[in-house]
């Protein structure tokens, strides 16, 4: 029997199912809420804050949608698959594996070795930098949306 201490383990099973149905219900919603800017009610009172907004919402479900495409490459590997990939991707030269983790953040499963070095596995590489860059966007979009949506509304003070 494996404890949480013990040094083989994966992913939580529990925790990872839980970020998947609320990651799926979060992208779901967002998507809907960004479809329906597009209706004709919503273009006719368009502002350009509402727009960096919208933007910044995109780029925060593209994040999410990446994260947990990178959630379900774990998700259909059992354990045993999980240490024979450890094996297979195995840096020559690496002595034996002594234990595998998986983190949550920054996304990944990674297998230790017993010199002290490890190495990441079965999530494709290019996933965290595109999800650090998606982030990067989301945040600078939603500055320009407070920035504008604040300009906005001094303005408005001023004239009222």
């Amino acid at each position: 029997m494996v404890t949480a201490s013990g040094p083989w383990q994966g992913h939580d099973f529990a925790v990872l199912f839980a970020v998947l149905i609320s990651g799926a219900t979060t992208v779901l919603g967002l998507t809907v809420y960004l479809l329906s800017r597009f209706s004709r009610r919503a273009r006719l009172r368009r502002t350009a804050s509402a727009v960096w907004r919208d933007m910044s919402l995109a780029a925060v479900a593209m994040t999410l949608a990446l994260y947990l495409w990178g959630c379900l490459h774990v998700l259909f590997l059992e354990d045993q698959e999980q240490a024979e990939e450890c094996e297979r991707q195995r840096p020559e030269g690496t002595p034996a594996l002594v234990g595998r983790r998986g983190d949550f953040i920054p996304l990944r499963l990674v297998c230790e070795a017993a010199n002290g070095h490890d190495y990441t596995v079965v999530i494709p590489d290019s996933i965290n930098p595109s999800l650090a860059v998606l982030l990067l966007l989301a945040l600078g979009c939603a500055l320009v949306s407070g920035v504008l949506h604040r300009q906005r509304r001094s303005a408005a003070e001023k004239k009222g």
